[in-house]
């Protein structure tokens, strides 16, 4: 769940960073595409754990 939260705030900022709308079409795919990624990433580090 944290992957997930810190991924989707990190894809949600990148297109501050061109100067876009936090509440663009293109935060929200961010957004989205940064919380998968978040999940993936959790995913292999958890399963590295065990």
């Amino acid at each position: 769940m944290a992957g997930m939260v810190i991924g989707s705030f990190i894809g949600s900022y990148i297109p501050l960073l061109w100067g876009d709308s936090a509440l663009s079409m293109s935060s929200l795919f961010f957004g989205a595409v940064g919380g998968f990624i978040g999940i993936w990433a959790g995913y292999k580090i958890g399963k590295n754990w065990v």
